[in-house]
Formats: structure tokens, C-alpha cells, sequence
């Protein structure tokens, strides 16, 4: 029992995943397929767990039930992440702010190593722990008539072709090459994928307005400045998401993409704060 006198319930991971996505930003709301993906789930040694995994090799998918490690919080009513800007009710999403924050993903299953899983493409991020694995059986998982509620409306908008296109001005362009080819650090194909579809303010999205006409989405370790002009927007500029007094701290904790934030502030220093 717990203060409250409630039963509390005690559950173990049995593995980590290993997805070499160090920031939210990275995953996407809903895996696709259509970039190939591997992620390894390495499972905890000294349990037996490699003859729990006997047979599972005949199966292509799997049901991955994990923790939201990262979240502390939860809230009634969410601003989900796509479509327009309506709270909903927590149930009524896949939110991962929740009161026991589990999470459900279904992956491809590309192979069974000893005691670890490879993975296709998920929504996971790189340490998340994971509590149990189970097949997936499209007879028994499959439902494709079913109602999709409030989704229904908001995924029929996805499937239109996007509402804006996005460019790049020099000064971002050659900060977006800079770091894809000195450090590795790549978000233009999320960012593009981002503001196509709505590049209007939002919480969720990470999405604020900068003044009177610059918006600022945030891009997990980085942000990305533009404006709209019509349909169309404009990619001004990149910046690191930490200021130079957090990545300079030694009190502070490593950041995510800390070395190249630092790296391209010498390149490309802070600009001064404006007063009125």
C-alpha cells in the first residue's frame, strides 16, 4: 500500500532502446515506413530473457510496451500536436503526458540477435525503457473499419497535399549544410515536414511568433526563424536552443548537440538583445 492506502504496483524494464534519437524533435508523432529505420532493443542480461524470445523470430511486427521517462506531468485537457488549435481530452489522445505515463508502439520486427531486438522505424527515444513485448497479430490487432472519432477529420486533412511551400534563404541554407556536414545534424526534412502543413502559432508544435512578422519553431536542440509570405515560407536563419551561458555553465548538465551549438556560435554569435 501506498501513503494513500492504494495498492501500488511495481513493474521492472526488461531493456532499453537504442535509437540514437536524443531529442523529442527527432521522433515523429506516428513512425513511417518509407525511410528505413534500424533501432536496437537490447535487453537486460541475466534474466533468461533470450529463451523468452524463442519462436519470436516467425513474427514481422511486435507491440513495444515502454515509459515516457521524460515526463513528470499530465493535464485533463492537451493541445495535440497536429491540427487546429483545440485542447482535448487526455483519453482522446495519445498524448504522452498521462497519470502513468505507458506507452504502446507497434514495430517492425527485422530480427532476433541473441538478447537483442532489431527494430524498424518507431516513435521512441534513445534509453527508453521498455516493460514487455508481445506479437502482433493482424487478425487479432486489425481493425480497419473502426471509428477514428475527432481524428477522422484531421487525418482526412493530412492526406491533402500541403498548403505551403518552404524555402530557404542563404544565410539558412548555409547553416543547414554546415551542420549536416560538419556535425551530423540534420532536421530539414521534419522541419519541412512541420510547416507545409501549418506554420501558424502553436504550443504544441513548438511553434511562437518573434516580433511582428518572424515566427521561431523549436527543432529539439535547435531553432529554425521564418516568416510567411502567402503560401509560402521563408527559412531565415538557424540558431542553437540553449543560450551561451547554459552551454558555457559547468554547473549545467550536458546538453543535447552541446560541441555544435558552441561550434556555430563562434561561426554565428547571439545576437544582442534588443530593448525598447
Amino acid at each position: 500500500m501506498d501513503k494513500t492506502g492504494e495498492r501500488a504496483l511495481t513493474i521492472r524494464p526488461i531493456g532499453f532502446i537504442r535509437t540514437g534519437k536524443s531529442v523529442k524533435f527527432q521522433t515523429r508523432h506516428q513512425p513511417s515506413e518509407d525511410q528505413p529505420e534500424r533501432n536496437i532493443l537490447e535487453l537486460l542480461p541475466g534474466h533468461g530473457y533470450e529463451m523468452a524470445l524463442r519462436d519470436l523470430a516467425g513474427f514481422s511486427r511486435v507491440w513495444l510496451v515502454w515509459w515516457f521517462d521524460r515526463n513528470t506531468e499530465w493535464r485533463p485537457l492537451v493541445l495535440p500536436p497536429r491540427g487546429s488549435a483545440q485542447r482535448r481530452g487526455l483519453f482522446a489522445t495519445r498524448s504522452p503526458h498521462r497519470p502513468n505515463p505507458l506507452g504502446l508502439t507497434p514495430v517492425q520486427l527485422l530480427g532476433v540477435q541473441g538478447c537483442q531486438l532489431i527494430l524498424g522505424a518507431c516513435d521512441l527515444m534513445d534509453g527508453t525503457p521498455v516493460f514487455d513485448i508481445k506479437p502482433y497479430i493482424a487478425s487479432y490487432d486489425s481493425f480497419p473499419e473502426a471509428s477514428g472519432g475527432w481524428l477522422a477529420e484531421m487525418e482526412a486533412s493530412l492526406i491533402a497535399p500541403p498548403q505551403f511551400e518552404v524555402g530557404f534563404l542563404p544565410l539558412a541554407e548555409t547553416q543547414a549544410t554546415w551542420l549536416r556536414t560538419n556535425w551530423e545534424v540534420d532536421f530539414r526534412a521534419r522541419l519541412i515536414e512541420l510547416l507545409s502543413r501549418d506554420p501558424t502559432p502553436h504550443r504544441s508544435r513548438r511553434i511562437r511568433r518573434r516580433g511582428e512578422i518572424q515566427r521561431v519553431i523549436g527543432c529539439g536542440a535547435w531553432r529554425a526563424v521564418f516568416h510567411v509570405d502567402g503560401q509560402v515560407v521563408q527559412i531565415e536563419s538557424m540558431e542553437p536552443a540553449y543560450p551561451l551561458r547554459f552551454l558555457t555553465d559547468p554547473a549545467r548538465k550536458s546538453m543535447p548537440d552541446q560541441a555544435a551549438q558552441l561550434a556555430f556560435l563562434e561561426h554565428w554569435p547571439e545576437r544582442p538583445l534588443v530593448t525598447p
